[in-house]
């Protein structure tokens, strides 16, 4: 049903860069996450898919703490990054996030220019002693976003009077202006046209190469994209998780056939 690229390429054994260990999610009484075993691996896309509201997004932001901002939100169990536990309370989750970025599902880049939006992490991180280093950083950044050749004559100008296409590549080349080791994406194409996607979705085959990188996405076609693995959640419960073409082509759970084939969602 679905094209499924050659996903498996040039995927060798990777080293497990995210763990996750019986974690459950509660907003409040209400449990949204049951008991979530996963390892996710690092230089690899993994896609997470599922019904609205099945807690893909709320386990997302579980990997850099972003649940903490929201006071109702408990988290239980453990995930760890490169063997450390990121809820540990000695981990600082600005620190965190700076390892491990996030670009949202609309674009939000920061009612400054363009070099600024970019500049922001690092500087409050003091990644740069001098203001060349810093003007490195920017464009190194902005060449990992594929936005260099379209910006590099208007650095100076307002984020905000960019494209919608060009807005989130600009809020995903403000995330790797951190160095950041796994960028997690929110379901960073829902708000763009098709050739806004189609762009998105090719700058995150080149991330991989550097990044692990998690997207959350409703739409099974990109999953079977730009992914070499599949989680599909359900209900709160993480049902399969397996390479992308087994996913789509040869799932083990009826339930992840349902939803692949249309039957529920």
């Amino acid at each position: 049903m679905y094209d499924v690229p050659n996903t498996e390429r040039d995927t060798t054994v990777n080293d497990i860069k995210i763990s996750a260990n019986k974690v459950q999610v509660y907003y409040g009484e209400k449990q949204a996450i049951k008991d979530v075993d996963c390892e996710i691996q690092d230089k690899t896309v993994t896609a997470f898919i599922g019904p609205s509201g099945c807690g893909k997004s709320t386990f997302l932001r579980c990997l850099n703490r972003m649940n903490d901002t929201i006071s109702v939100c408990r988290v239980e169990g453990s995930i760890n990054l490169d063997g450390e536990d990121i809820y540990d309370k000695r981990v600082d989750p600005v620190q965190l996030r700076a390892k491990v970025g996030m670009v949202f599902q609309k674009p939000n880049p920061f009612p400054k220019s363009i070099y600024d939006n970019v500049a922001y992490g690092p500087r409050i991180h003091g990644l740069f002693k001098t203001k060349a280093e810093l003007d490195d950083i920017v464009e190194k950044a902005l060449r990992r976003g594929a936005l260099w050749e379209e910006v590099k004559d208007r650095l100076g100008d307002p984020a905000t009077g960019m494209s919608g296409g060009q807005q989130q590549r600009l809020c995903i080349a403000r995330a790797v202006a951190t160095e950041p080791e796994v960028l997690l994406m929110d379901e960073p194409c829902s708000a763009l046209d098709p050739i806004a996607t189609a762009q998105v979705e090719e700058l995150i085959d080149e991330l991989r190469s550097n990044y692990s990188v998690v997207i959350v996405t409703h739409s099974m076609q990109q999953a079977a994209r730009v992914s070499q693995k599949t989680a599909f959640f359900h209900l709160g419960n993480l049902v399969e998780f397996d390479d992308t073409s087994k996913i789509f082509t040869n799932p083990e759970d009826p339930r992840t056939e349902s939803y692949i084939t249309g039957r529920i969602g």
